[in-house]
C-alpha cells in the first residue's frame, strides 16, 4: 500500500506565497509522475502541475509563472507565489508508479490540504 501525506496549506492574503509538500511512502518500487490537483467548491478537480521522474513539468495555464513544482525522490513540492483569491481550493497530491511487491501499477491520492487566499 502506498500513502501520500500532504502539508503546507493555510490562509494567505492575495499576493502572498505558500509552499505545499507531499511525501510518498509504503510499498513503492518506482514513482513515475507526481502532481498537484485542486478542487474549488462546486467545481471539478483539475490539474495544477505535474512532474515526471525525469523532471519534465507541465502547468495549467493560469498558474504559469507563479507556481513551481519540484521533486526530490518520493517527495513533491509546489511553491505558490503571487497567490490570487481564485487559487482558493483544496489541493491534492497525486502519484503513480509501480509497487515493490509484485510490481503492480498504482495511482494514489493524498487527503487534500486547504489553501485559502483572501482578497
Amino acid at each position: 500500500q502506498v500513502q501520500l501525506v500532504e502539508s503546507g496549506g493555510g490562509l494567505v492574503q492575495a499576493g502572498g506565497s505558500l509552499r505545499l509538500s507531499c511525501a510518498a511512502s509504503g510499498n513503492i518500487f518506482t514513482i513515475n509522475t507526481m502532481g498537484w490537483y485542486r478542487q474549488a467548491p462546486g467545481k471539478q478537480r483539475d490539474l495544477v502541475a505535474r512532474i515526471t521522474s525525469g523532471g519534465s513539468t507541465n502547468y495549467t495555464e493560469s498558474v504559469k509563472g507563479r507556481f513551481t513544482i519540484s521533486r526530490d525522490n518520493a517527495k513533491v513540492y509546489l511553491q505558490m507565489n503571487s497567490l490570487r483569491p481564485e487559487d482558493t481550493a483544496v489541493y491534492y497530491c497525486n502519484a503513480d508508479g509501480t509497487s515493490a511487491l509484485f510490481h503492480r501499477y498504482f495511482e494514489v491520492w493524498g487527503q487534500g490540504t486547504l489553501v485559502t487566499v483572501s482578497s
